[in-house]
């Protein structure tokens, strides 16, 4: 194996790292007749087609109603579309295309829009129309009127809430989840919610990125880690929430189900912290990043629990395979600690607050948090062209509607069923002993080398381990020896003996090539480890 120094690499992220391996594993694989099998991003190998057939059907729709105000074919130019009747143009026009794929679609969703949601079916026709030509600025900018309704109704159907909550989120539509939480942590800061230097509890292991924003001079949290660990079925433990208690945390940020680990948060465990906050912590903030949460049956999310208290982010990049569409929402209860926490900030700060806003409203101080959210994501000035592009809202619309006219959720069994294969396929090939877990998303799967050495071959193992192999000579093992790359658990604040591998980008038949690389890695340890006792 090539001598590598590891040390240059320790302060760097997984995401940078993988750059480095990928070399490794393409030299390996160029050498030899080995596939390269890249489980190190988590992009998913499938998409959703029928809200796409949709939207593609729909845009050449949009197009001949655009002709129909104004048509110069020789220069390429047509007009707006009008408002006026266009239902029923639209349903004349499916009429000739009825076998056209997405043409049902398109029929059952404007059904669906007048039935379930009270549209006027010619104000939501024109909505899609307009917006997939993309010919007027979004407005409202924080999102859609429309788009806004349907997509609620996903995600509230996705975050796990019941009949019995009571009130609605606001919505912005932004350019996927990590856009979200730029703006979030933006607009906290300017508005004096967070400051520099603040104390920050984070759920670990956690997302890489959102360790190292964190620690960006812009904003220098102090981070408490709230661990889940593999003893413990990656729950909070009653020690780890207790931590939480501590007045000096501001915020608390999560990942649910968490990224490495693809654990959700069980009922128990949220029980737990519903009752911290609401006995001792009422003024905690909590940030849930909720992506994968529609991989798991029965899934409940922080915002429904607590919708005062939490920030929700929701990308849907996952589940309809659309992560170069950049789709996401920032949701905040109508109802918020936020609102309430701005009114309450000393009168030198709301002033200086009542100077940043008062270009976009007359009375700065009833601009609530979401749209403040808006305008600083534009950095206020630019804040008249602020929203998400309006294909993408409409692109966002079909996903969302696609899955609510899916009652009976075929849709998602098929993305289940297609991370679960994998995960029994990678056990099959190392083998694990891993009992079934009602709360596992089977997007990720953690691999600790360090807790399955100590459960089969014991402590002696473990230290010899951590005296004579860096945790970055796993995955180096792996690319070079295998060329197979996945991501080191230690930059995700996992066990750093541990390894992150996607289920979701390879096909079902390489995870079993994974398996049985990672137990010819362990092997290799292992065997290094009983000449050293004999020597």
């Amino acid at each position: 194996m090539t001598e590598i120094d590891y040390k240059k690499f320790e302060h760097m992220s997984p995401f940078e790292i993988k750059d480095g391996l990928m070399k490794l594993a393409k030299r390996s694989s160029e050498k030899s007749t080995l596939a390269l099998l890249n489980a190190g991003r988590g992009n998913p190998n499938w998409i959703a087609t029928a809200p796409r057939e949709a939207f593609f059907l729909f845009g050449m729709f949009a197009l001949s109603e655009s002709r129909r105000s104004m048509d110069n074919p020789v220069a390429g130019l047509a007009g707006m579309p009008q408002k006026n009747g266009i239902a029923a143009r639209l349903e004349a026009w499916l009429a000739k295309r009825a076998e056209d794929p997405g043409a049902d679609f398109l029929t059952r969703m404007v059904d669906h829009g007048v039935k379930m949601f009270g549209f006027n079916a010619d104000a939501f026709v024109f909505e899609l129309t307009d917006s997939i030509i993309g010919d007027n600025y979004p407005v409202p900018d924080r999102m859609l009127v429309h788009a806004e309704q349907v997509a609620h109704r996903y995600l509230m159907w996705a975050m796990g809430a019941d009949t019995a909550l009571s009130g609605k989120f606001d919505l912005y539509a932004v350019e996927g989840g990590t856009a979200a939480m730029c703006y979030i942590f933006k607009s906290l800061m300017a508005n004096r919610i967070l400051k520099k230097g603040d104390t920050i509890a984070m759920g670990t292991p956690i997302f890489t990125p959102y360790i190292e924003i964190a620690e960006l001079e812009d904003y220098a949290f102090e981070a408490v880690h709230i661990r889940a660990t593999q003893e413990h079925r990656f729950q909070y433990s009653d020690e780890e929430i207790a931590k939480l208690e501590d007045p000096k945390i501001k915020a608390f940020f999560v990942v649910n189900p968490g990224n490495p680990t693809s654990m959700a948060i069980d009922a128990a465990t949220l029980k737990k912290l519903v009752n911290l906050v609401k006995t001792k912590r009422p003024d905690l903030i909590l940030l849930t990043d909720d992506v994968y949460g529609t991989f798991v049956p029965g899934f409940r999310s922080l915002m429904c629990e607590l919708p005062y208290n939490t920030i929700g982010v929701y990308s849907y990049s996952k589940y309809f395979g659309c992560t170069g569409w950049r789709l996401g929402v920032i949701g905040i209860h109508e109802n918020n600690i936020l609102d309430d926490l701005l009114a309450k900030l000393p009168a030198k700060e709301l002033e200086a607050l009542d100077k940043r806003y008062i270009s976009i409203t007359l009375e700065p101080r009833k601009l609530k948090m979401i749209d403040r959210i808006v305008a600083d994501s534009r950095d206020v000035a630019l804040n008249h062209t602020a929203g998400l592009s309006l294909p993408q809202q409409v692109m966002m619309t079909m996903f969302s509607i696609s899955e609510l006219m899916d009652t009976e959720k075929v849709y998602q069994k098929a993305c289940m069923e297609i991370c679960h294969n994998r995960v029994n396929t990678l056990l099959e090939g190392l083998p694990l002993d891993l009992q079934p877990n009602a709360n596992f998303a089977a997007y990720y799967g953690t691999i600790d080398f360090e807790f399955w050495l100590r459960k089969y071959v014991g402590e002696e193992m473990v230290t010899w381990l951590k005296a004579n192999v860096h945790p970055l000579d796993l995955v180096a093992r792996l690319a070079e020896d295998h060329a197979i790359v996945l991501l080191n658990g230690g930059g995700f604040d996992a066990p750093n003996w541990s390894v992150r591998v996607s289920f979701a980008n390879l096909p079902d038949d390489a995870y079993d090539d994974i398996g049985r690389a990672v137990r010819a890695v362990g092997r290799g340890y292992v065997d290094r480890f009983e000449a050293a006792k004999k020597s």
